[in-house]
């Protein structure tokens, strides 16, 4: 007895193996990868953490039996660890375990832990640890927990505030966050770039979810992001049909001449919205009758001051400043990037003036 407890001491035993078998929760579950369902169809055990696990359902449905299991944090690495090492004649299993939604935060540190444990410590047999993706995050699917969250802060229950908003009260923080994104842009300052997007992005996902609770006429951001995709499909035939365009003049010229039979608009003027700034304005309508063909008078500068001398100036100053842009956007300057950058100049002065104080 003692020779035999002795040659079973000394026989190697076989270690086992243990799949973490990870998905995303942006994924619908059962979406799995080829890899994954082979491990899932031939693991002794798949064990799962979660008796409402999302994943469930599709594996019963695909003949895969999952066992929940029912032990505290602290102690799942060493359970896992222990089913994988033996079954039922002694020998390693193939365990598949089943990731929580939450990634199971510390699972891996625990599981390494005991492998040290294990390479030191005589008799103690960790299993082999393998990680697989079972699906994953495609690009753009952060947008949908940005759609969750938004949902969230608008529900009964979330945030007072928001659940207050319309459409008009946020006009001024989205014109607010559109300014921050151009300063971003032009200060070439790539860490406020990346946040100013993500509160112009916002504003959008805001007044989508907004829009979805209209009682007659409601759209979601689904509808807001399928309106943009046909559109950008419809005015880039040379990319998604069999229109000719070789030069950035070409895709131009084409835009314009879709979005004219698209929006059937009476004037070349139509649509341009007069809330912008002034001297973006006046360059958008010279640029405008410029590709129509059309060739308007500009205001004459103003010298009979007459009765009304304040309005009379005002006018004056009007017509030069007008004057003024329609030469920067014949010149292929942009007017108002060009005054924001003499202003940037003359804020530098200012400051530099005060300290000389």
């Amino acid at each position: 007895m003692a020779q035999n407890e002795t040659q079973t001491l000394d026989t190697p035993r076989a270690a086992g193996r243990l799949i973490l078998l990870s998905s995303t929760h942006r994924v619908a579950p059962g979406l799995l990868s080829w890899p994954a369902w082979q491990a899932l169809h031939a693991a002794d055990r798949v064990l799962v953490g979660d008796a409402a696990h999302p994943q469930l359902a599709p594996l019963a449905q695909a003949g895969v039996v999952a066992e929940v299991l029912d032990v505290p944090l602290y102690a799942l690495a060493r359970t896992l660890a222990e089913a994988a090492a033996r079954d039922g004649d002694g020998d390693g299993a193939v365990v598949v375990w089943v990731v929580g939604q939450d990634g199971d935060p510390g699972l891996t540190d625990s599981l390494a832990r005991l492998a040290v444990e294990g390479a030191q410590t005589p008799g103690v047999v960790v299993p082999e640890l393998e990680l697989l993706p079972g699906s994953y995050d495609l690009p753009g699917a952060r947008l949908l927990d940005l759609a969750w969250v938004m949902d969230r802060l608008r529900s009964p229950g979330g945030c007072p505030w928001d659940a207050e908003q319309t459409h008009e009260s946020l006009v001024k923080y989205l014109v607010e966050e559109a300014y921050e994104l151009v300063e971003a842009i032009e200060e070439d300052d790539r860490t406020m770039l990346r946040e100013e997007l993500g509160d112009v992005l916002l504003q959008v996902f805001f007044h989508a979810r907004i829009a979805q609770e209209h009682e007659t006429e409601p759209f979601s951001i689904d509808d807001v992001a399928g309106g943009i995709v046909e559109k950008l499909m419809y005015r880039h035939p040379h990319v998604f049909g069999d229109a000719d365009a070789s030069t950035a003049e070409q895709v131009e010229a084409n835009w314009e001449e879709l979005k004219a039979a698209e929006k059937q608009r009476d004037s070349a003027v139509d649509g341009v919205p007069l809330a912008q700034p002034a001297l973006a304005l006046a360059a958008k309508l010279h640029s405008r009758a410029t590709k129509a063909g059309v060739s308007a008078a500009l205001p004459g500068v103003v010298t009979d001051t007459g009765a009304d001398a304040e309005a009379a100036q005002a006018a004056d100053f009007g017509a030069r400043l007008l004057r003024l842009a329609v030469e920067a956007q014949e010149a292929g300057v942009d007017p108002e990037a060009a005054l924001r950058a003499a202003a940037r100049v003359y804020r530098d002065a200012i400051r530099a003036a005060e300290s000389a104080a």
